[in-house]
């Protein structure tokens, strides 16, 4: 989900998570859970993604292969070690790792953990799937948000889990859960992994243009076309030795985020399809108008026009629908139903 300073930004008081008469008050009691055969997979989202990480993944392993050539006789073994790596997704203690150093996530408390088990327990019950499986972790922050990492990690913000009620924390659980049984989590961090070494040698790449660039600027014409030259050549043979896969990863970005929203699409089914549609479209609703309020805020610090709509490049980058498209693809499961 998209973060947002909603305190901040909306400022008003918020409902009493503990609330048992607020209309998105669930009961959390004891009952009995039936678990699925079919705990989680690979969707087509997940699978989509992967494949769109190809490209990268071919271009790191060229990398890969390239350095493996320093180590003579035990090039091979760095390949395969680099090749086995992404085993590590799904390897618990890497994960933590994650968690804590990238995501910068805790392990709920004692009190903390009697607000969020009984929620989640909720809503795995609703899914068939074992609560067990995933590990509850919480991040210190004033914004609405959470998130479905690696393959078992979700991540809820100490804000949503201090002022959501429980029915709106249990949509937005939910929403994370289906990031997970759709593959859509794990596959992202491998194809992120896998495409990390070509990333890396971009950026190497970036920088070494950009000081090119800034001695051009202080040689003569002549200096400044013989650079251009040289970079030139070497763009071509890089094009030509490749067959113009680097052009490939240039509209990967578009590709990716159209997958992320799609995946967003998907979360949000999963979420309403468990009974939490109400729920779910109150907290988008709550991230829209803390959106909103946070844009004319900036706009007002710095004296700008407040943009009321993102600019069609910037739609197509983002990894996340508008706010009316999330709520148009939940209007099935808020119609009530035919007598």
């Amino acid at each position: 989900m998209p973060e947002y300073p909603y305190a901040a930004a909306i400022g008003a008081a918020a409902p009493d998570s503990g609330d048992p008469t607020h209309p998105h008050h669930i009961e959390t009691g004891p009952r009995r859970v039936h678990l699925s055969a079919h705990q989680r997979g690979a969707d087509l989202t997940a699978v989509g993604n992967l494949l769109l990480y190809v490209p990268h993944f071919l271009c790191s392993l060229l990398i890969v292969s390239l350095v493996s050539v320093m180590f003579g006789r035990l090039g091979l073994i760095v390949v395969l070690l680099w090749l086995a790596s992404g085993a590590f997704v799904f390897h618990r203690p890497t994960e933590s790792a994650i968690a804590r150093h990238l995501l910068r996530l805790r392990y709920p408390t004692h009190q903390e953990r009697l607000r969020l088990e009984p929620v989640w327990q909720e809503v795995t019950a609703r899914a068939g799937v074992d609560a067990h499986t995933y590990e509850l972790w919480v991040e210190d922050s004033d914004s609405l948000n959470a998130v479905a990492a690696a393959g078992h990690i979700v991540g809820i913000t100490s804000y949503a889990m201090d002022h959501l009620p429980n029915g709106e924390l249990a949509a937005v659980m939910a929403h994370e859960l289906g990031h997970h049984v759709g593959g859509h989590a794990w596959s992202s961090l491998l194809g992120y992994w896998y495409a990390l070494p070509s990333r890396v040698v971009w950026r190497v790449l970036r920088a070494v243009m950009h000081l090119a660039y800034r001695v051009s600027r202080s040689l003569s014409c002549f200096g400044t076309g013989l650079v251009i030259l040289v970079l030139g050549g070497l763009a071509l043979q890089t094009l030509t030795t490749l067959h113009g896969l680097p052009m490939l990863l240039l509209a990967m970005p578009y590709a990716l985020a159209a997958v992320g929203r799609r995946a967003e699409l998907r979360a949000d089914r999963h979420a309403a399809a468990l009974g939490f549609a109400p729920m779910l479209a109150s907290v988008l609703d709550k991230l829209h108008r803390a959106e909103q309020q946070h844009t004319a805020a900036r706009a007002t610090q710095y004296g700008v026009r407040a943009r009321t709509q993102d600019s069609p490049l910037n739609k197509l980058l983002s990894s996340h629908p508008d706010h009316h498209t999330r709520l148009h693809h939940l209007q099935p499961y808020l119609r009530p139903p035919r007598p």
